[in-house]
């Protein structure tokens, strides 16, 4: 059963705004349709986990938000997109890289990634989606948010992100948190707030030992007084692909295109970067294609 949720809420009467999220399962589900390797999993587990909670941040049901990665890593890159309902989805360029652990003992995904750049783009409705970029900080992921927070946003904010792999390379657990100051935050709440967050735990340790989105951030924000929305979002790995839509990517390609595909009388196979899913069309289905575009 999926448990994967996000919690809203804010602290010291407004001066802190947080979000939390556990995303086992959405990460796990990404890590079997991309046959990603741990530290990939890890990588991509971050992104999605940081997605869905700035996801959340958005407030019209059609707003779109695109994280991307470009990277110079052998993990090449990494693209999800959200919603404001908690649906995410994402792929890695190069879901097998294998290194050795960090220094620390962790999955290296600083190393995967190495150097390159974030790039943010809010579909909100205008005529042109906003677009931020910066360039990769540590490629830990949840550094590069902070970072992309404090120059693109102009929003202090600290992001927390962590996947943590079982034995058998399946996902144990998932999750992360967003504390953001808002303008006129008082000096004294960002002090304790600073010292606070320097002495958490890590997401992965605080998960593993039990913790709940809404327990995270009490721990972290207890003084500061949090108060919860009650609407939890439920958080999901979630493609909206289709045979249709498919189709329809085919119909671009021309009729001279579909036309060729036909004459060598083999079905095609097409698909989806983001899930994996694979559509097979026939060359009958092909045909039927051609009949709807009718006579160029």
């Amino acid at each position: 059963m999926n448990n994967d949720y996000i919690v809203r809420g804010v602290a010291a009467f407004g001066q802190i705004r947080c979000f939390a999220i556990t995303s086992a399962h959405l990460v796990e589900e990404a890590r079997q349709r991309h046959g990603t390797s741990p530290v990939m999993t890890a990588a991509l587990g971050r992104l999605l986990s940081g997605g869905a909670m700035m996801g959340s941040m958005m407030k019209g049901e059609n707003d779109l938000l695109t994280l991307q990665i470009q990277c110079r890593g052998p993990a090449q890159g990494l693209t999800v997109t959200a919603d404001a309902y908690g649906h995410v989805k994402g792929y890695p360029i190069n879901p097998v890289v294998s290194l050795p652990a960090s220094p620390a003992g962790k999955l290296d995904v600083g190393k995967a990634l190495d150097l390159g750049v974030l790039t943010v783009i809010k579909d909100i409705g205008l005529k042109e989606p906003y677009s931020g970029q910066v360039q990769l900080v540590s490629g830990e992921i949840a550094e590069d948010l902070t970072y992309y927070f404090a120059t693109s946003e102009q929003t202090p904010s600290s992001v927390a992100l962590g996947v943590l792999m079982n034995k058998n390379n399946t996902v144990a657990q998932a999750g992360g948190y967003i504390i953001q100051l808002m303008p006129g935050t008082e000096d004294d709440v960002i002090d304790r707030l600073e010292r606070k967050l320097k002495e958490a735990e890590s997401v992965t340790t605080m998960l593993a030992n039990g913790h709940t989105p809404e327990s995270m951030l009490k721990d972290l924000l207890d003084e500061f007084q949090p108060v919860f929305s009650e609407e939890r979002i439920s958080a999901s790995f979630s493609c909206n692909c289709s045979k249709e839509r498919m189709e329809r990517a085919l119909i671009s390609l021309g009729r001279k295109e579909i036309q060729k595909i036909v004459e060598e009388k083999e079905s095609i196979e097409m698909n989806c970067h983001f899930c994996n899913s694979h559509y097979q069309f026939t060359v009958e289905e092909l045909q039927q294609i051609q009949k709807k575009m009718g006579k160029a």
